[in-house]
């Protein structure tokens, strides 16, 4: 799974450390997912595509096996 957040939070003008605090994590949680090592819970995709008035589905895009076919 890819995602979107790095773009995102480029365009929004945000900075790693505030998206960490806007969203109540670390720092390295929001590097680990835009090296997209790390996928996160429902709840943080849900906050993130709040933040950046989008959906779900904008930030993270599926691949190959991960699709319901």
């Amino acid at each position: 799974m890819k995602n979107l957040i790095r773009e995102n939070r480029k365009k929004s003008n945000y900075t790693q450390e505030d998206l960490s605090q806007l969203l109540r994590v670390s720092r390295q949680t929001i590097i680990s997912l835009e090296k997209n090592k790390y996928k996160p819970s429902l709840v943080l995709a849900h906050k993130l595509a709040q933040l950046f008035e989008c959906t779900i589905e904008d930030l993270f895009i599926f691949e190959g096996d991960e699709n319901i076919e």
